[in-house]
Protein backbone atom coordinates (compact mmCIF):
# COMPACT_ATOMS: atom_id res chain seq x y z
CA UNK A 1 0.00 0.00 0.00
CA UNK A 2 1.32 3.44 -0.91
CA UNK A 3 1.88 5.97 1.86
CA UNK A 4 -0.28 8.35 -0.19
CA UNK A 5 -3.28 6.03 -0.41
CA UNK A 6 -6.45 7.82 0.60
CA UNK A 7 -5.47 11.17 -0.90
CA UNK A 8 -8.31 12.35 -3.12
CA UNK A 9 -7.86 12.67 -6.86
CA UNK A 10 -8.98 16.31 -6.63
CA UNK A 11 -5.87 17.04 -4.55
CA UNK A 12 -3.62 15.03 -6.87
CA UNK A 13 -4.98 16.84 -9.92
CA UNK A 14 -4.09 20.19 -8.34
CA UNK A 15 -0.43 19.22 -7.86
CA UNK A 16 0.62 19.89 -11.49
CA UNK A 17 -0.83 23.39 -11.18
CA UNK A 18 1.13 24.00 -7.98
CA UNK A 19 4.25 22.76 -9.73
CA UNK A 20 3.69 24.90 -12.82
CA UNK A 21 3.11 28.09 -10.83
CA UNK A 22 6.07 27.40 -8.53
CA UNK A 23 8.33 26.93 -11.56
CA UNK A 24 7.16 30.30 -12.87
CA UNK A 25 7.82 31.93 -9.49
CA UNK A 26 11.30 30.40 -9.32
CA UNK A 27 12.08 31.71 -12.81
CA UNK A 28 11.17 35.17 -11.50
CA UNK A 29 13.59 34.65 -8.59
CA UNK A 30 10.83 34.61 -5.97
CA UNK A 31 12.36 32.83 -2.96
CA UNK A 32 9.40 32.34 -0.66
CA UNK A 33 5.64 32.59 -0.75
CA UNK A 34 2.84 32.49 1.81
CA UNK A 35 -0.16 30.17 1.57
CA UNK A 36 -2.31 33.28 1.02
CA UNK A 37 -0.28 34.44 -1.98
CA UNK A 38 -0.09 30.93 -3.41
CA UNK A 39 -3.84 30.60 -2.98
CA UNK A 40 -4.38 33.82 -4.94
CA UNK A 41 -2.33 32.42 -7.83
CA UNK A 42 -4.23 29.12 -7.66
CA UNK A 43 -7.63 30.88 -7.42
CA UNK A 44 -8.14 28.95 -4.19
CA UNK A 45 -8.03 29.67 -0.46
CA UNK A 46 -5.10 29.63 1.97
CA UNK A 47 -6.77 26.86 3.99
CA UNK A 48 -7.19 24.75 0.85
CA UNK A 49 -3.51 25.20 -0.02
CA UNK A 50 -2.45 24.18 3.47
CA UNK A 51 -4.80 21.19 3.46
CA UNK A 52 -3.51 20.05 0.06
CA UNK A 53 0.14 20.29 1.03
CA UNK A 54 -0.42 18.78 4.48
CA UNK A 55 -1.51 15.59 2.70
CA UNK A 56 2.15 15.15 1.77
CA UNK A 57 3.87 16.59 4.82
CA UNK A 58 3.14 20.31 4.83
CA UNK A 59 6.54 21.76 3.84
CA UNK A 60 5.82 25.23 5.24
CA UNK A 61 7.22 27.12 8.23
CA UNK A 62 5.05 29.32 10.44
CA UNK A 63 5.90 32.97 9.91
CA UNK A 64 7.98 32.17 6.83
CA UNK A 65 5.65 30.47 4.39
CA UNK A 66 7.03 28.15 1.74
CA UNK A 67 10.40 28.06 0.06
CA UNK A 68 9.46 28.32 -3.62
CA UNK A 69 12.39 26.21 -4.80
CA UNK A 70 12.02 23.72 -1.93
CA UNK A 71 8.28 23.25 -2.43
CA UNK A 72 8.75 22.97 -6.19
CA UNK A 73 11.31 20.21 -5.69
CA UNK A 74 9.10 18.34 -3.20
CA UNK A 75 6.12 18.39 -5.58
CA UNK A 76 8.44 17.32 -8.40
CA UNK A 77 9.31 14.21 -6.38
CA UNK A 78 5.67 13.54 -5.47
CA UNK A 79 4.68 13.72 -9.15
CA UNK A 80 7.56 11.42 -10.10
CA UNK A 81 9.13 13.99 -12.42
CA UNK A 82 12.58 13.02 -11.13
CA UNK A 83 12.22 9.41 -12.33
CA UNK A 84 13.10 7.72 -15.59
CA UNK A 85 9.60 6.80 -16.74
CA UNK A 86 9.96 5.25 -20.20
CA UNK A 87 7.02 5.65 -22.57
CA UNK A 88 6.11 4.56 -26.08
CA UNK A 89 3.66 6.21 -28.47
CA UNK A 90 1.16 4.13 -30.42
CA UNK A 91 -0.22 6.05 -33.38
CA UNK A 92 2.05 8.46 -35.24
CA UNK A 93 -0.68 10.25 -37.20
CA UNK A 94 -1.34 13.98 -37.08
CA UNK A 95 -2.48 13.95 -33.46
CA UNK A 96 0.28 11.67 -32.19
CA UNK A 97 2.89 13.65 -34.09
CA UNK A 98 1.59 16.91 -32.62
CA UNK A 99 1.94 15.53 -29.09
CA UNK A 100 5.50 14.38 -29.72
CA UNK A 101 6.56 17.60 -31.42
CA UNK A 102 5.00 20.04 -28.98
CA UNK A 103 5.27 18.32 -25.58
CA UNK A 104 8.50 18.16 -23.61
CA UNK A 105 8.15 14.63 -22.25
CA UNK A 106 11.40 14.68 -20.29
CA UNK A 107 10.48 17.89 -18.49
CA UNK A 108 7.28 16.15 -17.43
CA UNK A 109 8.98 13.04 -16.06
CA UNK A 110 8.81 10.75 -19.09
CA UNK A 111 11.28 9.66 -21.71
CA UNK A 112 9.71 8.78 -25.04
CA UNK A 113 11.71 5.79 -26.29
CA UNK A 114 9.77 4.63 -29.37
CA UNK A 115 6.89 5.48 -31.71
CA UNK A 116 4.80 2.86 -33.51
CA UNK A 117 2.26 2.90 -36.32
CA UNK A 118 0.77 0.43 -38.81
CA UNK A 119 0.59 2.88 -41.73
CA UNK A 120 3.32 1.81 -44.15
CA UNK A 121 3.67 5.40 -45.41
CA UNK A 122 4.67 6.60 -41.93
CA UNK A 123 7.21 3.89 -41.19
CA UNK A 124 10.79 5.08 -41.07
CA UNK A 125 9.77 8.73 -40.85
CA UNK A 126 11.51 10.88 -38.20
CA UNK A 127 9.41 11.96 -35.24
CA UNK A 128 10.71 13.79 -32.19
CA UNK A 129 14.23 12.48 -32.62
CA UNK A 130 12.95 8.93 -33.10
CA UNK A 131 12.04 6.86 -36.14
CA UNK A 132 8.48 5.57 -36.54
CA UNK A 133 8.51 1.79 -36.21
CA UNK A 134 6.12 -0.81 -37.60
CA UNK A 135 3.78 -1.91 -34.82
CA UNK A 136 4.70 -5.50 -35.69
CA UNK A 137 7.97 -4.72 -33.86
CA UNK A 138 6.15 -3.98 -30.61
CA UNK A 139 6.73 -7.37 -28.97
CA UNK A 140 10.41 -7.44 -29.87
CA UNK A 141 10.98 -3.90 -28.65
CA UNK A 142 9.24 -4.47 -25.31
CA UNK A 143 11.16 -7.70 -24.79
CA UNK A 144 14.45 -5.81 -25.11
CA UNK A 145 13.49 -2.50 -23.48
CA UNK A 146 11.73 -1.46 -20.30
CA UNK A 147 8.44 0.24 -21.11
CA UNK A 148 6.58 1.85 -18.22
CA UNK A 149 3.70 3.52 -20.07
CA UNK A 150 2.03 3.79 -23.45
CA UNK A 151 0.53 6.87 -25.07
CA UNK A 152 -2.46 5.78 -27.17
CA UNK A 153 -3.28 7.99 -30.16
CA UNK A 154 -5.10 5.44 -32.30
CA UNK A 155 -8.76 5.25 -33.40
CA UNK A 156 -11.08 3.81 -30.77
CA UNK A 157 -11.87 0.76 -32.90
CA UNK A 158 -8.20 -0.25 -32.96
CA UNK A 159 -7.47 0.10 -29.26
CA UNK A 160 -8.69 -3.31 -28.10
CA UNK A 161 -6.21 -5.17 -30.29
CA UNK A 162 -3.28 -2.92 -29.31
CA UNK A 163 -4.29 -2.93 -25.66
CA UNK A 164 -4.31 -6.72 -25.42
CA UNK A 165 -0.82 -6.85 -26.91
CA UNK A 166 0.52 -4.19 -24.57
CA UNK A 167 -1.07 -5.81 -21.53
CA UNK A 168 0.45 -9.19 -22.42
CA UNK A 169 3.81 -7.43 -22.60
CA UNK A 170 3.44 -6.11 -19.06
CA UNK A 171 2.47 -2.52 -19.85
CA UNK A 172 0.01 -1.34 -17.18
CA UNK A 173 0.04 2.46 -17.48
CA UNK A 174 -1.72 4.37 -20.24
CA UNK A 175 -2.17 7.97 -21.35
CA UNK A 176 -5.30 7.44 -23.40
CA UNK A 177 -6.52 9.81 -26.13
CA UNK A 178 -8.67 7.19 -27.85
CA UNK A 179 -12.00 7.46 -25.91
CA UNK A 180 -11.76 3.69 -25.38
CA UNK A 181 -12.73 2.52 -21.87
CA UNK A 182 -9.50 0.75 -20.96
CA UNK A 183 -10.38 0.27 -17.27
CA UNK A 184 -13.49 -1.75 -18.15
CA UNK A 185 -11.29 -4.23 -20.03
CA UNK A 186 -8.46 -4.41 -17.50
CA UNK A 187 -9.16 -3.41 -13.90
CA UNK A 188 -5.54 -3.49 -12.72
CA UNK A 189 -4.18 -0.72 -14.96
CA UNK A 190 -3.51 2.96 -14.38
CA UNK A 191 -5.24 5.11 -16.99
CA UNK A 192 -5.31 8.85 -17.51
CA UNK A 193 -8.01 9.56 -20.09
CA UNK A 194 -7.80 12.76 -22.14
CA UNK A 195 -11.05 13.92 -23.78
CA UNK A 196 -10.43 17.16 -25.65
CA UNK A 197 -14.00 17.17 -26.94
CA UNK A 198 -15.34 17.08 -23.37
CA UNK A 199 -13.20 20.08 -22.50
CA UNK A 200 -14.47 22.03 -25.51
CA UNK A 201 -18.09 21.17 -24.72
CA UNK A 202 -17.53 22.31 -21.12
CA UNK A 203 -16.28 25.62 -22.50
CA UNK A 204 -19.45 25.86 -24.57
CA UNK A 205 -21.61 25.31 -21.49
CA UNK A 206 -19.75 27.92 -19.48
CA UNK A 207 -19.96 30.45 -22.31
CA UNK A 208 -23.72 30.03 -22.49
CA UNK A 209 -24.68 29.50 -18.85
CA UNK A 210 -22.35 31.48 -16.61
Amino acid sequence: MSKNDGISMSVIRRLPRYYRFLCELDERNVERISSTKLAQIMHSTASQVRQDLNCFGGFGQQGYGYSVKGLRDEIKKILGLDRDNRAILIGAGNFGAAIVNHLDFEKLGFRLVACFDNDKEKLGAPLGGLTVRDDSELEGFCAENRVDAAVLCVPKENVGRILDRLYSLGVRNFWNFSHYDIASRYSDVVVENVHLSDSLMTLGYRMNNL
